[in-house]
């Protein structure tokens, strides 16, 4: 199983970025030509790990927009 890799993975140091709290996201203020660029010198996909803490935190952990909690742990 390939882990997926969403616009942030592009960031690099010094990127602005907006952030709204009540619509619930995070933009990357970096126009798609400069986001192409980045993306066609990175490798991006991981094997995901096999057991362990890491395992767990790939398969569970919510991305920023849910909480960055574990899946687990969210009210029924």
């Amino acid at each position: 199983m390939r882990l997926r890799a969403g616009r942030l993975v592009s960031c690099a140091n010094g990127d602005r970025i907006r952030l709204s709290v009540k619509a619930r996201r995070i933009e990357l203020l970096v126009d798609d030509a400069e986001l192409k660029r980045r993306a066609a010198g990175a490798t991006h996909a991981r094997e995901m790990p096999a057991r362990g803490y890491a395992k767990l935190y790939a398969k569970e952990i919510l991305g920023a927009d849910e909480g960055c909690d574990f899946a687990f742990l969210r009210p029924q």
